[in-house]
Order: C-alpha cells, then structure tokens, then sequence
C-alpha cells in the first residue's frame, strides 16, 4: 500500500478492480480507485471495454488529479 496522496503527472501500477461500459476501476494503491475513462484506455478508439481489459489486469496509469466531485482521474494511454 502505498502512502500518502498520488502525485499529478506521476505514474503507477495498479490492478483492474471493475468493469463498466464507460470505463474501468483500478487499484493503484491509495485510497480511493481511481476511474480511467474509456477514452483513456488506448489511443485507438475502444468500443468494447470487455475487449481489451478484464478484472485482475495490472496496469500502468497516470494520476491525472481528481475531478470537481472529488472523483480520482486515471489514464492508461498517457502512462504508455
């Protein structure tokens, strides 16, 4: 577990914890998951999520900040 608070720009390995149509929940050891849209999954168009990522997946995202609801902002294809 890591400690503290994520840092804007940095990146981190996190798990896939859920799937929805809009995007996924990933651990990526703070906490609160973090949410990486599908738009920022790949920099190829996604259509179905289910496609290209599965609940257990360790990935590599970028901590983008939290958004005007307090909700953590994730990107995949930005940590590439």
């Amino acid at each position: 577990m890591t400690m503290g608070s994520p840092v804007a720009g940095e990146t981190y390995q996190g798990t896939v914890v859920k799937l929805l149509d809009f995007g996924a929940f990933v651990d990526f050891g703070f906490s609160k998951d973090g949410m990486v849209h599908i738009s920022e999954i790949s920099p190829n168009r996604v259509e179905d999520i289910h496609s290209v990522l599965s609940v257990g997946d360790k990935v590599r995202v970028k901590f983008l900040g939290l958004d005007d609801r307090g909700r953590v902002k994730l990107s995949i294809k930005q940590a590439e």
